[in-house]
């Protein structure tokens, strides 16, 4: 069979969308290699590469292809697609191709929320009028919506009134080296190019209102008597990430939460960017606190499970789906629920490799073969 995929996140993209697209991508190639793959990328990249000899990089042809690189990926590609004998086109970030169905190639869309729908006041209104035309026309069109969490498969059938049997829901994966256990060597020499402190906590996750970083800050601000272990925060954001920055220096908190994104050693790190040294940090951390008030599915939150160190984060939208019974759980509007987890997981070591063990346990769940198994069966049931 051959697959093609949008591809524009797998090359691109250094968040979410980019490590679901580049983590599927490498799972189906290593555990489905009788089949090709051919990545359609709207403009070469040299951030993100696949070296897999059944993958195959895709891009514009044509001069105006080229030079409209937007129309070629969202229309034009469906001639590159025949010329290249695709069985089955993928979308992995909420979109296809205009009139993909009538093209004879199968199609399956990845949904991963329906954040715009839900927060409309945290949207532009253009851009939720984009999204809300984009992600309705897939789910109609596409023969197979991959759902990243029964979440969002919810979301979409109350919010699209897409039949429930269309839907599949498929978990993520996340990069296979969170699992592997990361030497002192390594360790240590991350520590030192990024001048980590001894102990911290973790963030990982965009700085925007629904991630609830504030939040995360002020309970920081409550225990400020009884611990001055610091918070690392990796992220970048905008106005939101400025209003947090302001509460920080109006709370005088600026030696307890570092912003690691903005430092010169990070920026222009090619290891921080494709998110490589992202185990070492993961692993040297205390635990990773993630308190959003909404997710489709919460990456950081199995990349945590998988490195082995305590979880925090919401009990609330389908985070429980991704932490299982392994996490501490809080509801994220509440400070000091935050705050008395986080002092639980620095007095009761045995109650927290109790929980990091149940936490390994759960992420088996969501290993790569697993998960590109999932997928593959979805591709099956259409081709």
């Amino acid at each position: 069979m051959n697959i093609g995929f949008d591809a524009k996140r797998a090359f691109h993209n250094q968040t979410g969308l980019g490590h679901y697209s580049r983590t599927l991508i490498h799972s189906l190639a290593a555990c489905f290699p009788q089949h090709e793959y051919f990545l359609f990328n709207p403009k070469a990249s040299t951030s993100f590469q696949f070296n897999e000899q059944n993958v195959h990089e895709v891009l514009p042809g044509s001069f105006l292809s080229k030079k409209l690189s937007a129309a070629w990926r969202s229309n034009w590609v469906k001639k590159d697609l025949k010329r290249l004998h695709i069985d089955l086109y993928h979308g992995l970030s909420h979109e296809l191709p205009v009139n993909i169905n009538q093209t004879g190639i199968k199609s399956v869309v990845t949904i991963h929320d329906l954040i715009h729908e839900r927060y409309l006041e945290q949207y532009k209104l253009i851009d939720r009028k984009i999204y809300t035309k984009k992600f309705s026309y897939a789910c109609a069109h596409a023969d197979k919506i991959i759902a990243i969490s029964n979440q969002t498969k919810q979301d979409i059938i109350d919010f699209y009134q897409t039949a429930a049997e269309k839907i599949e829901v498929c978990y993520q994966s996340c990069n296979p080296a969170f699992g592997e256990r990361i030497t002192d060597d390594v360790k240590q020499r991350v520590k030192a190019h990024y001048k980590l402190p001894d102990q911290y906590f973790l963030y990982v996750g965009s700085i925007i209102e629904r991630k609830n970083l504030l939040n995360l800050c002020t309970a920081m601000n409550l225990l400020r008597n009884e611990t001055d272990i610091p918070l690392v925060v990796i992220g970048n954001g905008g106005e939101y990430k400025q209003k947090v920055k302001d509460y920080i220096t109006k709370n005088q908190l600026d030696d307890r939460i570092i912003f690691l994104s903005d430092q010169p050693t990070a920026k222009f790190s090619p290891t921080f960017q494709s998110a490589e040294d992202f185990p070492a940090i993961y692993q040297q951390a205390i635990a990773m606190i993630y308190p959003s008030v909404f997710e489709g599915f919460g990456i950081p939150v199995l990349e945590a499970l998988w490195s082995r160190i305590p979880v925090i984060t919401s009990n609330v939208s389908c985070l429980p789906e991704a932490g299982g019974e392994g996490a501490f759980y809080v509801d994220p509007t509440k400070p000091e629920e935050i705050a008395l987890q986080i002092k639980r997981i620095l007095n009761d070591d045995a109650f927290v490799q109790q929980q990091i063990e149940k936490g390994w346990q759960h992420a088996q769940h969501f290993s790569n073969a697993n998960t590109a198994a999932k997928v593959m069966g979805v591709y099956e049931q259409i081709v």
